[in-house]
């Protein structure tokens, strides 16, 4: 049995998380390469949230969907990872058969009634629901929905300038989960300054983890969120800002984004949706001394 997954309220707006998958086991030391230093663990352990690592202090991470439900419309914010992926430079998350559509349902969503997709970049999961394989063909996964998403991230992976080591994980992923849906014209692109969408969204560029990924924030009701996407992969770069992931593309934009971002939520109530983050996913920044610090919600 799945547990029911926790609903959040952002003035008029409700929140779901929907998790593809939960990852642990993962190596600090080759997540965050050449950042990583085991006394961190040691000198932090007594104010770390739980959750953050497994019983080997191996890093725990998660992928999912975001489920937005106003009045008026069915959002999604990325889609995952998908299934049936042929993924040649990621078989790790290659050819999965996952039941991410059932647990979609469970929250009260069939792919027919979504209306918006949000994607804040376009890497492979963040992407991959987008499509389903249905007769050996890619089709879009949420028929009736509009797939938004930042245009530098489109122009970007639809070309050879993508292909390079540094994306290696991503190779193929346009081809089998964006191309289709913007070959059905379901698409509207974000440019690069970003831009508003249904009065109560707005998509922030933060590049550096991937060329043109953009943030999306939510305001309703005086109250205020953040899609974070993945300007931070894991709690533990709340504590380090200057942390990439081994996944982070452009490396100096990437720590230039995090720490904008930090700086832009500590302190304030506004609630942090992260894409990556174990447990609930989602919590508050605030300051402790001259950094910052992470608590679950």
């Amino acid at each position: 049995m799945t547990k029911t997954p926790k609903v959040y309220q952002v003035g008029g707006v409700r929140i779901t998380r929907v998790t593809e998958m939960v990852l642990g086991g993962i190596s600090p030391e080759i997540y965050f390469a050449g950042s990583w230093h085991p006394a961190f663990l040691e000198e932090n352990r007594d104010c770390l949230p739980a959750g953050l690592i497994d019983g080997d202090s191996q890093l725990i991470v998660s992928i999912g969907t975001w489920v937005v439900k106003t009045p008026k419309h069915t959002i999604l914010i990325d889609t995952a990872t998908g299934n049936d992926k042929n993924l040649p430079l990621n078989p790790a998350l290659a050819n999965l058969q996952l039941p991410y559509l059932e647990r979609l349902q469970e929250a009260g969503v069939s792919p027919e009634e979504v209306d918006y997709v949000l994607l804040t970049h376009l890497h492979v999961d963040h992407v991959g629901w987008n499509t389903k394989l249905v007769d050996g063909q890619w089709v879009p996964t949420f028929p009736n929905a509009t797939y938004v998403f930042p245009l530098a991230e489109q122009q970007y992976y639809s070309s050879e300038a993508s292909h390079n080591k540094e994306n290696e994980a991503n190779f193929n992923v346009y081809e089998e989960s964006v191309l289709p849906v913007v070959e059905a014209g379901l698409t509207q692109t974000i440019g690069p300054e970003g831009g508003e969408l249904l009065d109560i969204f707005k998509f922030i560029p933060t590049p550096g983890h991937s060329i043109g990924q953009m943030s999306i924030s939510l305001t309703s009701g005086g109250e205020e969120a953040l899609f974070g996407a993945d300007v931070m992969h894991h709690p533990f770069q709340v504590f380090n800002p200057e942390w990439n992931s081994m996944y982070c593309e452009f490396t100096e934009q990437a720590r230039i984004s995090r720490r904008r971002v930090l700086e832009s939520i500590a302190d304030r109530p506004v609630i942090y949706f992260s894409s990556h983050f174990p447990e609930s996913a989602t919590g508050y920044v605030t300051r402790s001394g001259d950094g910052f610090k992470w608590d679950f919600v």
